[in-house]
């Protein structure tokens, strides 16, 4: 991940001096409110997306086992299920972590978690991205192009779009590993951190090409997907029932949803990324606060994923309470009744396309 400062140096200096502040008081509010505010965003985000993987593990072993062919498999559920798994390895390899930093006085994880830990949240991120972008693909082929989708729209096809996501994260990812190093600072010369090791024009062209490939181009094709399936429900939902319209409104404020919440939860990332890179990034207590939102809304959307994704579609919710039957909650499904849910955040009402 994005070291915090200009320099692993300036924010060293900054991270000493508010612990050797908080000396004559007791800790500083950091090293208490970090944890607890990450902790809660990793509970959030472990529940929901573990939720999101059993349910849809369960359903597809429900339908298998009822003679229901393998519709669960379909391409949505796999890059649901493929989405719920980065998100879970972001929050497992950068939240813990990350908390350490604002509350202990040195890194003490060693070595191999310093390269592996920062290489694998890297490579988990593009991928939660890059899966983001194959589904708004996904849906742009299954409403405009209903005609074509099932040709196109395959399990196999689904399958290889996930291996070449995670190939592509692995090997964008390198550079991160190769020189995330542990070394100490002349103010803590005791002290070992794990920082960032990497100068010259290479760093500023690598950190150029994952805002392009991890923000600006996702944005732009996640944007473009989605307004095209807009238009394309607008003009053949003109002149239906008050029902398709409610739908149509619903879709259209799920749409806004998701870009809304890719673009307010991914933009400090990079705004402080490339600031770092190409300006004077200021060491203060602003600047601090502002790094640790920066944090807390880039891990709130791997939160917010399954909620936009899968807790929305209320087909989804009726597998959820088949998968997780409580009497006192819910009142039990018929018995051998094996529920399908859809898609439906983004496709018509009468659309077939299952997850």
């Amino acid at each position: 991940m994005l070291q915090p400062g200009n320099s692993s140096s300036g924010w060293a200096e900054h991270l000493e001096s508010n612990r050797s502040e908080a000396e004559d008081g007791g800790s500083g509010p950091e090293a208490v409110i970090v944890p607890v505010v990450f902790g809660l965003i990793f509970v959030v985000g472990l529940v929901g997306n573990c939720l999101v993987m059993v349910v849809i593990g369960k359903v597809r072993y429900n339908s298998g086992a009822g003679g229901g062919g393998r519709r669960s498999g379909s391409p949505t559920n796999i890059f649901i299920l493929n989405l719920a798994v980065a998100d879970l390895s972001f929050l497992l390899f950068c939240v813990p972590f990350q908390a350490t930093i604002y509350s202990l006085p040195q890194w003490v994880f060693g070595g191999f978690v310093c390269k592996f830990g920062h290489y694998f949240s890297t490579v988990s991120m593009l991928v939660s991205i890059f899966t983001l972008v194959a589904m708004s693909v996904d849906r742009y082929i299954a409403v405009v192009h209903s005609k074509k989708s099932p040709c196109v729209r395959s399990r196999r096809n689904a399958l290889v779009g996930v291996c070449v996501i995670w190939t592509l994260s692995l090997v964008c990812s390198v550079p991160v590993a190769q020189h995330q190093v542990l070394t100490n600072h002349p103010t803590a010369p005791n002290s070992t951190f794990c920082w960032e090791q990497w100068a010259g024009v290479s760093r500023h062209s690598y950190k150029v090409t994952l805002l392009m490939i991890g923000y600006v181009l996702p944005l732009l094709l996640i944007s473009c997907c989605y307004t095209k399936v807009l238009f394309h429900l607008h003009k053949k939902m003109k002149n239906m029932s008050k029902k398709s319209e409610r739908s149509k409104r619903k879709t259209a404020q799920t749409v806004l949803l998701v870009v809304t919440a890719f673009t307010i939860c991914w933009t400090p990332h990079h705004i402080i990324a490339m600031w770092v890179e190409f300006g004077n990034f200021p060491l203060n207590d602003a600047s601090f606060a502002f790094r640790i939102i920066s944090h807390c809304l880039s891990y709130g959307n791997s939160c917010v994923n399954p909620i936009l994704y899968a807790f929305l579609s209320e087909n989804f919710r009726k597998a959820c309470r088949q998968v997780f039957t409580c009497h006192f909650l819910y009142p039990p499904p018929p018995r051998g009744k094996v529920v399908r849910f859809r898609m439906e955040n983004f496709s018509t009402t009468q659309s077939t396309t299952n997850i």
